[in-house]
């Protein structure tokens, strides 16, 4: 049975261009055929600002959209964070919806494919690995980087990727599936 792999559109505000980016990876992640790919988009989950009243490490949530959530979370084995940069950081969407559960996120890796500017968004990724590692979540080195997104959309915001989007996303899911793999059996 193949793993789960979770692909997670992480801006939620009007506009955007994650789904796009997101929708072409899962293609790539569906023809790479060694997980079994789900495309997520945190505006979909409909996270309040973080609202539970306990610790998430206990698992007593109170809220339907945390149980939600956190069941989402733990049905997957490893999860690829399709991010844009806000001010040198991660979107406040990730954070929070990083911040709902804990357990759920243990022992499992997480890769980035990271767009924006010039930077391709990995000042956000640097910040973001931090906060993986706090929820013991395996961030890969191996990511996708697209700099100067608008560059890679035609007028409907479809993203077209070039050769070097395309490799470091086969490089990115074969070196997660081994990560995958190998994390199992911690859990």
């Amino acid at each position: 049975m193949a793993l789960r792999l979770h692909i997670i559109t992480c801006s939620t505000r009007p506009g955007r261009v994650g789904p796009s980016v997101a929708s072409w990876f899962h293609e790539l992640a569906v023809q790479h055929a060694k997980f079994d790919s789900h495309l997520l988009d945190l505006a979909d989950c409909n996270l309040p600002v973080y609202d539970e009243p306990e610790h998430p490490v206990k698992q007593n949530y109170q809220h339907e959209h945390t149980r939600k959530w956190a069941a989402s979370v733990a049905a997957a084995d490893a999860y690829v964070f399709v991010t844009p940069e806000y001010n040198f950081g991660p979107p406040p969407s990730l954070l929070n919806a990083l911040n709902y559960v804990y357990k759920e996120w243990n022992y499992k890796p997480a890769a980035m494919v990271s767009y924006g500017g010039v930077s391709g968004g990995m000042r956000a990724v640097q910040v973001e690995k931090i906060t993986l590692t706090t929820l013991k979540i395996m961030p890969m080195v191996e990511a996708v980087v697209i700099q100067n997104v608008s560059q890679h959309l035609d007028q409907e915001k479809k993203f077209t990727p070039n050769e070097h989007h395309v490799k470091s996303a086969g490089t990115l899911l074969d070196e997660l599936h081994k990560w995958a793999v190998a994390l199992k059996t911690l859990r």
